[in-house]
């Protein structure tokens, strides 16, 4: 049986416009009243000593010996060029020391592509390898085993670059633990690395059209990630253009 942990959270009295996918998520007022943040464990660290197996396709042995040994699903977003909005996302899971491979989704990342040094309004995915150990939504926990913050917080309100609604954008989002902390909601505002390296970045539905920093994917397959990404297997997102994960 799946262990579910949801947290509902008030975040402000004020909206708080988030950086990120979409133009941002409105904090709103939640529907409940338990201000309590989601709760999830620490951001993979490396293992030096740990074996790292091949066989993901399309990473070269640089980005392969940044996934962490301990790491037992790999969600790949790769990027159809370093200027390219477009990308695929696959879902690799590691039986014994052989990475088995998901579907192939067809997905968006940031309008202008790919940054090595992600800024604040940029247009641009950073790549890299990060954890993923918290989620939420504007919708019910759909059957997670993150931790899960049920908000209306994830409200996505405006159309994209290409004038699609961002309604439902935020139905279910994967934080990316790039400049955030780990262990607490997607809606959190703490920036690490400061704000104007950006944040907010997420795995979420796609809108049809560019994300500001996110990766985004059909509602259907949001759905399937988070009823299959297992804590206890240390889940991270491997993402990048094609050529930077080729090296």
């Amino acid at each position: 049986m799946i262990h579910r942990r949801t947290a509902v959270a008030l975040l402000s009295a004020a909206p708080l416009l988030l950086s990120g996918c979409g133009g941002g998520a409105e904090a709103a007022p939640s529907r409940s009243g338990d201000d309590r943040p989601a709760q999830g464990t620490a951001s993979p660290a490396p293992e030096s000593n740990s074996p790292r197996p091949g066989g993901i396709s399309g990473l070269g042995p640089r980005t392969t010996a940044a996934i962490p040994g301990r790491a037992e699903q790999v969600v790949v977003a790769s990027g159809r060029g370093k200027d390219s909005p477009l990308s695929t996302v696959v879902l690799y899971e590691r039986d014994d020391d052989v990475w088995q491979p998901g579907a192939v989704w067809p997905a968006h990342n940031g309008r202008d592509g790919w940054s090595e040094h992600h800024m604040a309004g940029d247009l641009r995915s950073p790549v890299g390898v990060y954890g993923l150990t918290d989620a939420g939504g504007l919708l019910a926990d759909p059957g997670t085993r993150l931790p899960y913050h049920h908000s209306y917080g994830f409200t996505s309100p405006g159309t994209g670059f290409e004038g699609e609604p961002l309604d439902g954008s935020f139905d279910y989002v994967i934080a990316i633990n790039y400049n955030r902390e780990p262990g607490t909601s997607p809606l959190d505002w703490t920036r690490p690395m400061g704000a104007k390296r950006g944040g907010g970045v997420w795995l979420h539905v796609d809108h049809g059209g560019p994300t500001h920093a996110c990766v985004s994917v059909a509602k259907a397959h949001m759905k399937e990630l988070l009823r299959t990404l297992d804590p206890a297997r240390h889940p991270v997102v491997v993402m990048g253009h094609s050529a930077w994960l080729a090296r």
